[in-house]
């Protein structure tokens, strides 16, 4: 999709972090955008400091574990820019601990957000962007830890892989039409995803303060990438129709270490007493 100007996008946890670095950089590329996010004031913040800078762009309160909410933010954006083009699934949380003993309450947070609310988007948007005929793009929003089992983090890993694996079938699905597709993959990036308990709704336990011994907020603050770089990464990717968006290139070490451990079973599968003389199935 080179030729953005003009086009519609809609941005889940658009009103923070790489959500807000996506809608700048959009609005400055001269597209319309709809925000969409759980918290009203920095959303209602959010859209002012864009239209002020001349931009054109709205906002509306999205629970992205609400498929109805999603739904209703769909019907919102047509209703005021005429269609959709673009779909950012961006809001996210982060849940730490291990898959065995993390809360069941915060396994089912984090997927319902990071997992159940990508689904949502999917669903609720890209009928609306393959209906007009002009072509579109998809983005989710997983993470490095998409890539790479990261200790202390299991079910934060988990949503996250499950990301990369929807949006690695939707690029096969979509190869041979006008919908582009793209995984993103952040790295360390500045925003307030150590303090997602803020938002944690009363059917997860409430909202609660980031635990004093996690770190994790202040190594985003000091370290991460400014958002709005990641802004203007996301728009280069679609414009260049790239699948994978990558924040940092100095991880491919985590890559080409998983790559290796997956070879390496397959080297000993070649070798097991229980497959020999088995003829492959292939696919």
């Amino acid at each position: 999709m080179e030729d953005v100007k003009g086009k519609v996008a809609f941005i889940t946890g658009g009103a923070s972090g790489m959500g807000l670095g996506m809608a700048r950089a959009f609005s400055a590329a001269g597209m319309k955008v709809m925000i969409g996010d759980i918290e009203q004031a920095p959303m209602d913040k959010a859209v002012a400091e864009i239209n002020a800078a001349g931009g054109d762009s709205a906002g509306i309160k999205t629970d992205v574990t609400k498929l109805e909410s999603v739904q209703a933010a769909a019907k919102a954006t047509v209703e005021k820019f005429g269609k959709v083009h673009v779909i950012c699934n961006n809001a996210g949380i982060g849940v730490g601990g291990q898959s065995e003993n993390a809360s069941m309450r915060n396994w089912q947070w984090v997927m319902d957000v990071n997992l159940w609310g990508v689904v949502y988007g999917l669903q609720a948007f890209v009928p609306l962007i393959m209906s007009h005929g002009e072509g579109g793009h998809v983005v989710n929003t997983a993470s490095m830890a998409g890539m790479f089992g990261l200790r202390g983090a299991g079910p934060y890993n988990a949503t996250k892989f499950a990301v990369v694996g929807i949006t690695e079938t939707m690029m096969a699905e979509h190869r041979g039409d006008n919908l582009g597709v793209s995984v993103l993959c952040p790295g360390l990036v500045a925003t307030n995803i150590g303090d997602s308990g803020r938002n944690r709704d009363e059917a997860y336990g409430g909202p609660v303060e980031p635990n004093a011994k996690d770190k994790s907020k202040d190594m985003l603050a000091e370290r991460g990438l400014n958002p709005d770089v990641v802004g203007n990464l996301v728009l280069e990717a679609i414009q260049d129709n790239q699948p994978y968006i990558f924040t940092d290139p100095s991880l491919r070490y985590l890559i080409e270490r998983r790559t290796k451990f997956i070879l390496e079973g397959y080297d000993w599968a070649d070798k097991c007493k229980a497959l020999e003389g088995i003829e492959p199935a292939g696919l």
